[in-house]
């Protein structure tokens, strides 16, 4: 079976990328390894290496997730920041018969920039195709929206709210789920919460990918704003005389961040066990 190595980072769900990757592995002859280098986010004071990888695993889970619909077999690996590094090593572990990398457009491709399509053809001496990707002008072959909760990710009303979204429509869910407090316990409460979340969604049919994010739920919306290309957003909180995220104001302060639409979901009876949210 063939190997091609797909490169790219936010412009991974691209209908250019997505296009050549079907092309070059039709028929199910050919397994597709998703390589995205790991990007630092550029909000909050302090960089979680979790929320970092994360961020990068959660792209490649929903490329893998589409093509899989397709019928493509994709793995992924997430690769270390610098492109040109996460994709020798990607040769070096997946040994590919040929190479795929996306970009931005060049005036706005800090990849193209580098050199990076020449010197990934004059080290590895492997066709490499070149796809550049203009997310503003062709969008993305799927709806894709930002669901952010905590406490209330057991929610049925959160469910049931991402059900009738992907009704009439292909979607898929970027998931974030904030960590009380950062690192350690917090984080792995939050790990916890986010795998119940998406075995959830999953058994509802839903494709979701996930990731654990800044302690500061804002901090955490705006971090995933960068890595991806959002259509709408939901917010999930316990009802207001419980919530501190209300209490903060977050759902008004995201509206005004961003031009996505905005829903606010409250958790009902079933989330009265779960305690208040940070």
């Amino acid at each position: 079976m063939r190997t091609i190595l797909a490169v790219a980072n936010e412009t991974i769900g691209g209908q250019s990328m997505i296009d050549a990757v079907l092309e070059k592995a039709g028929g199910g002859d050919a397994r597709v390894v998703i390589c995205v280098p790991r990007t630092q986010p550029r909000h909050g004071n302090i960089i979680y290496d979790e929320a970092v990888y994360d961020a990068a695993q959660t792209r490649i889970d929903l490329a893998r997730g589409f093509l899989r619909q397709q019928g493509v077999n994709a793995v992924g690996d997430v690769g270390d920041p610098d492109p040109y590094t996460a994709t020798m090593d990607a040769v070096a572990e997946f040994a590919p018969d040929e190479i795929i990398i996306s970009t931005l457009p060049a005036q706005a491709s800090g990849w193209l920039r580098r050199d990076l399509i020449e010197r990934i053809e004059g080290a590895t001496g492997l066709p490499v195709t070149h796809v550049v990707t203009d997310l503003d002008e062709e969008g993305l072959p799927f709806k894709v929206t930002l669901v952010v909760a905590n406490r209330t990710t057991s929610s049925d009303a959160l469910i049931d709210t991402l059900k009738e979204r992907a009704e009439n429509e292909q979607h898929l869910f970027v998931v974030v789920v904030p960590q009380e407090g950062g690192g350690g316990t917090a984080a792995q409460q939050a790990r916890g919460r986010l795998s119940q979340l998406r075995e959830r969604a999953r058994h509802a049919g839903l494709v979701v990918a996930g990731m654990v994010g800044d302690p500061d739920p804002y901090t955490a919306v705006q971090n995933a704003l960068q890595f991806f290309r959002i259509d709408d957003i939901v917010i999930s909180t316990l009802p207001e005389t419980r919530s501190g995220w209300l209490r903060a104001n977050l759902i008004e302060r995201v509206r005004k961040s961003t031009n996505a639409p905005v829903e606010h979901v409250v958790a009902g009876a079933e989330g009265k066990t779960a305690g208040t949210e940070a």
